[in-house]
């Protein structure tokens, strides 16, 4: 067998086969891919202590509540801009937020707790956090992250609507 001969055999019978089926594995990956910005419908965010939530937000709704010092409860709509989303969806893939788990509860019923969803058209993700969450820090820490961004974001989304 010639030393061209040799090569062709190679690739058609290595190469060929390898491409091909990275080729069929990461595309359907790609297309199935299931949390994708295009098909994002709305987020909810809830925080309070133990399972009595203070305040609340939805996107799709843009009513946001929360109770004041002086336990009044006080409604506003406040709308998140496409760019803000945006920005919490990258957050949100940054942070690794698709592949944590459902429920993160510490062992005290008196601990701030969250709970943030992100709705898609054909999934939903849904977390659910306290803040003595202590078997895993890092990712208690990265949860705890994405939730302040989460409560920044609707902040300055507030202040605009004030001006």
């Amino acid at each position: 067998m010639s030393d061209k001969a040799k090569k062709i055999f190679l690739a058609i019978t290595i190469i060929v086969p390898f491409v091909l089926y990275c080729t069929y594995y990461y595309g359907k990956m790609i297309k199935n891919a299931p949390y994708k910005f295009a098909e994002f419908e709305y987020l909810e965010l809830k925080a309070g202590v133990g399972e009595k939530y203070e305040k609340s937000y939805n996107s799709k709704t843009q009513d946001y509540q929360f109770v004041t010092v002086s336990d009044s409860v006080i409604n506003k709509k406040v709308k998140l801009s496409k760019d803000d989303l945006l920005y919490l969806h990258r957050k949100a893939a940054e942070l690794g937020f698709w592949d944590w788990p459902a429920k993160m509860l510490g062992k005290k019923d008196d601990s701030p707790r969250y709970y943030l969803e992100f709705v898609y058209q054909r999934k939903s993700k849904t977390i659910e956090l306290d803040a003595d969450f202590n078997e895993n820090t890092r990712l208690k820490d990265a949860a705890l992250q994405l939730i302040k961004t989460v409560e920044k974001t609707i902040d300055e989304a507030e202040a605009r609507t004030k001006q």
